[in-house]
């Protein structure tokens, strides 16, 4: 009987990480090129798990939202390096998830950042079975599982940053493409990498209008490689029929220069075009959509049918 190499299962010991950076000691060390699972909380730690539960009561420690699974060490990484996460597989590890309205939170209230004089919006969480392949909003309306990671990241440089807060380590940016079957580039700023992984959604509409997607927790099955002496500058995904560059920044339109520059850029190290001709290209046939507009920066996703990178 052939021998069958048992996958390593990765779960936080110890408390979960609020925040992404060098300075937390690695929970565990990988071997790039080999799968690996990773069990992640949902958004609030399961702290609200039912329609009576009020965010303010349960939520007291806030900021501590967004929980991450890791540092993990990726043997071999060193600074000026790139990982490449293939997300095989997420399953739900409970069965429903939540969304919420959260007071002074939200693409359409008053925030911290977005000073208003209007009263905070009410609290109200909504519980979504999950069955069949869908997560039900109601019994008539059945919206389809489609997982994929909220956050996701590698640590920047000599920050410890929030959990919420997405950059170009990659981090909190809610983009519905770092899903299963793609294959998300994040760069390598210090020794080790330091990956870190969570905020599953179940699914998410383009902005994360209310500030909250179908979460839930869930465990993910991985596999790294390394790709040595190439960093990329913003987080880059590749699909099975796009490239695509998520830009993070304030205001939105800077998150779109940054994603479209990025592509560019992309197009001319690794499909041959020249700049300009890449920028018209895109004019055309380039897609961008919204991760979120309600954390600290704003995401954006810039796509490439790959249909058009013709080698030159």
């Amino acid at each position: 009987m052939k021998n069958i190499e048992k996958i390593q299962e990765i779960k936080q010991t110890g408390s979960y990480n609020y925040s992404i950076g060098p300075y937390s000691t690695p929970i565990v060390e990988i071997e790039p090129g080999k799968i690996f699972k990773v069990y992640t909380e949902d958004a609030f730690e399961s702290r609200i798990t039912k329609t009576s539960d009020l965010p303010s009561e349960k939520l007291k420690d806030i900021p501590n939202l967004n929980p991450m699974t890791g540092p993990i060490y990726v043997k071999g990484a060193e600074k000026g390096d790139s990982i490449i996460v293939e997300i095989i597989d997420i399953q739900p590890a409970r069965d429903f998830a939540v969304s919420a309205l959260i007071k002074d939170f939200g693409g359409l209230t008053g925030t911290d950042m977005t000073a208003l004089l209007n009263e905070p919006l009410p609290e109200k969480v909504w519980v979504y079975p999950i069955r069949n392949g869908k997560v039900w909003y109601n019994e008539q309306i059945g919206i389809p599982y489609k997982p994929f990671y909220g956050s996701i990241a590698t640590a920047p440089e000599n920050e410890q940053i929030s959990s919420l807060a997405p950059g170009n380590y990659g981090g909190n940016m809610d983009c519905p493409d770092v899903c299963v079957g793609n294959k998300i580039w994040l760069p390598v700023n210090v020794d080790g990498a330091y990956f870190y992984v969570g905020d599953a959604h179940a699914n998410q509409g383009d902005g994360e209008l209310c500030g909250v997607a179908l979460e839930h927790t869930a465990v993910g099955t991985f596999r790294i490689e390394l790709v040595k002496g190439k960093k990329v500058a913003w987080p880059r995904v590749e699909s099975k029929d796009e490239i695509m560059v998520i830009g993070s920044a304030r205001p939105m339109e800077d998150a779109a220069r940054i994603a479209y520059k990025e592509l560019i850029m992309w197009m001319q190290e690794d499909y041959g075009f020249d700049p300009l001709e890449a920028y018209q290209l895109l004019t055309q046939v380039g897609k961008l959509h919204v991760g979120n507009m309600v954390d600290t920066f704003y995401s954006l996703v810039a796509k490439c049918p790959k249909e058009y990178l013709i080698s030159k």
